[in-house]
């Protein structure tokens, strides 16, 4: 029996593990400085609060947009390694919210995250419009 959505399949997975390990991130932070509830005003823990938000503010649409790509038929060796990309620049995002600065890792990962979800918009909507 053939697997349905190859790449989907593996996007979701790696992007499960990867939000279980930004939670988990959260936690050992929430732990550490006794944070039940709530943020700590704008400290470590408040940092790798957003960068878990944020992935799960973006990562919908990738993998909404990575599926439907798939299913119209256009999927292939590229949209796989897209989403490796994806997730790889989601976990340089989250290692680089723990600088109190931004740098490089953060920087990184939000503009291949942003790329991404530019592309894969823009080539989905050209697939619906027939162009491609």
């Amino acid at each position: 029996m053939p697997i349905i959505l190859p790449i989907t399949l593996c996007a979701c997975a790696a992007a499960a593990i990867l939000n279980f390990w930004l939670a988990w991130r959260v936690g050992q932070l929430r732990g550490k400085h006794k944070v039940l509830h709530g943020d700590d005003g704008g400290g470590p823990l408040t940092r790798r609060m957003r960068a878990q938000l944020n992935f799960v503010e973006t990562a919908p649409f990738v993998l909404a947009l990575i599926m439907l790509i798939e299913l119209a038929g256009r999927g292939g060796m590229w949209l796989h390694l897209l989403s490796i990309l994806f997730v790889f620049a989601r976990i340089l995002h989250g290692v680089g919210m723990d600088a109190e600065k931004g740098g490089l890792p953060r920087q990184i990962g939000v503009i291949v995250t942003m790329l991404t979800l530019l592309g894969l918009s823009v080539f989905a909507a050209l697939i619906g419009f027939g162009v491609v």
